[in-house]
């Protein structure tokens, strides 16, 4: 069997040495033929930087690379074409260590190319400079390539001050692009983040955002059909269903694909479920935002958003679901064309993986518990046998176990989303079929959970009369889940600010 690709990014050593390769040459040509700026968006650790390479190479016309691949026989390889390439990785923390990244990337462009600038302390003016006598030398179009052009910005977005200064830098460097337009064959950028046109754009309005075009859905990742064929003979005995459900789910309108950095290391470490890929980012700056918002967690399991989705965000005005989505932490679940309302995507968090991951991390942070497990399991048991005493106790010894000081030091517990969120994401992390703020024709149900036979119709009030599970039965929410032949409980909790505990609990079974 081919060796698996831990890691590297490079098409010609992966051709070369004989790793796997899932062919995305179909997808390459396709962006290649048809636009000549292009902007795609993945999450980290997707494989954007592998197809940039395998664009790299095909514009060198490096034929030799492709025998066997979908593009082998399509492509014109006796036309050439020189590729500038940038890759932003380094030291962003201030304007002149990013600047210093800026010289050294124009620097081994020059170098590689042969091309020299007459001024290569000004970044900009040197770029401009590389373009034109790239086109001179070689008398061709020249391929521009640009791989993560947002990572200043994101690897400095707790400091916003910071960000705007290096957004502004990079958007001058991109404007060079649009000046430059005689001498261009082909510009591509990839990255994490869509930030406005008006804020990095501006100068690139030409550009065609292909991140949600259904035939590029699959440009990056791996299908469920490469996992059953190609992976299959690496994947014995492996309990695929089980797999499935752990690390697929992602979906940028085709079909849900697995994150190729979670399925190679999978492999690797002998099938062991572990938190691969969302271990290797920080969601800190994210959990600071839920906090400084008073984010209602349970919105994630029911969360619908317009075409802002498209429109992204910008450093003044960051919305948390669109970070959450582009940062690989919620996926497309459906999307809605309704006729008078327009495009609206429905999102989910893509898979048991980051399901119980970003809980920990929330519970974490929030409750300053280092040992989540030994709370939530207890939860999961008393809710799977219908121990409706073990399930209050369950959460009272949650409530009793935060520190005085997470709430001395903290604002949150004085809105009435914490407590609900508190409970969601212990809830969550156990992987459990959760619907926050579950949609009937009376309103909306706080959190519905769903166990294999079992519904649990939950509300939450805050300083209220004891007046949680009236409210269940008043506006007949357990009406939605009659028909589904399941034993149904309506749950009311009720907390006390004062108290900061739970002084109230009620439970009835649906008969």
């Amino acid at each position: 069997m081919k060796k698996l690709p831990i890691g590297i990014q490079t098409f010609r050593d992966i051709i070369k040495e004989d790793y796997l390769y899932i062919d995305k040459t179909k997808e390459a040509l396709e962006l290649i033929e048809n636009y000549r700026y292009s902007f795609l968006s993945r999450p980290r650790r997707f494989g954007k930087s592998l197809f940039l390479d395998t664009l790299h190479n095909i514009f060198e016309g490096k034929k030799e690379l492709f025998e066997g691949l979908y593009i082998y026989d399509k492509w014109d390889w006796e036309v050439t074409y020189p590729v500038i390439k940038i890759s932003w990785s380094g030291d962003f923390k201030t304007v002149q260590s990013l600047k210093n990244v800026a010289y050294y990337n124009l620097k081994k462009n020059q170098e590689r190319l042969d091309v020299f600038c007459e001024n290569d302390i000004d970044n900009a003016i040197c770029f401009s400079q590389l373009i034109e006598k790239t086109h001179k030398k070689y008398n061709q179009k020249v391929v521009i390539l640009i791989d993560e052009y947002d990572k200043p910005i994101l690897d400095v977005i707790e400091n916003i001050e910071q960000a705007k200064i290096n957004r502004d830098f990079i958007k001058s460097l991109y404007s060079i692009i649009k000046d430059s337009d005689q001498y261009i064959k082909f510009t591509f950028l990839t990255g994490v983040s869509k930030f406005s046109k008006a804020s990095i754009f501006s100068g690139l309005n030409m550009l065609s955002d292909i991140s949600l075009m259904k035939k590029f859905g699959n440009i990056c990742g791996y299908t469920q059909k490469d996992i059953e064929t190609t992976f299959l003979p690496y994947l014995e005995d492996v309990d695929m269903k089980r797999m499935k459900k752990f690390y697929n789910g992602y979906n940028f309108l085709k079909d849900d694909i697995y994150n190729p950095f979670d399925t190679l290391l999978f492999i690797d470490n002998d099938f062991k479920y572990s938190n691969y890929w969302f271990t290797t980012g920080n969601p800190s700056f994210l959990i600071k935002l839920i906090e400084k918002n008073n984010y209602f967690l349970p919105k994630l399991t029911n969360l619908v958003l317009d075409e802002r989705l498209l429109d992204s965000f910008d450093i003044e005005n960051i919305d948390i679901e669109v970070i959450l989505y582009q940062s690989g932490y919620l996926t497309i679940d459906e999307m809605i064309d309704d006729e008078d309302y327009g495009i609206e995507y429905k999102l989910k968090i893509p898979n048991k993986e980051v399901q119980q991951s970003l809980s920990d991390v929330i519970v974490h942070y929030f409750v300053q518990d280092i040992n989540p497990k030994s709370k939530k399991v207890p939860i999961g048991k008393a809710l799977k046998k219908e121990n409706l005493e073990g399930f209050k106790e369950a959460l009272n010894a949650i409530f009793a176990s935060i520190p005085n000081n997470n709430y001395t030091n903290n604002h949150i517990q004085n809105y009435e989303g914490f407590y609900a969120s508190i409970v969601f994401v212990y809830l969550q992390s156990l992987g459990l079929e959760i619907i926050g703020e579950d949609v009937t024709n009376r309103g909306r149900i706080d959190l519905t959970i769903k166990i294999e036979n079992l519904i649990y119709v939950i509300e939450f009030k805050v300083n209220g009369n004891n007046n949680a599970l009236q409210q269940i039965k008043s506006k007949g929410y357990s009406q939605k889940y009659l028909n589904e032949d399941k034993t149904i409980y309506e749950v009311g909790i009720e907390f006390s600010q004062k108290e900061k505990a739970i002084v109230g609990f009620e439970w009835e079974r649906v008969e």
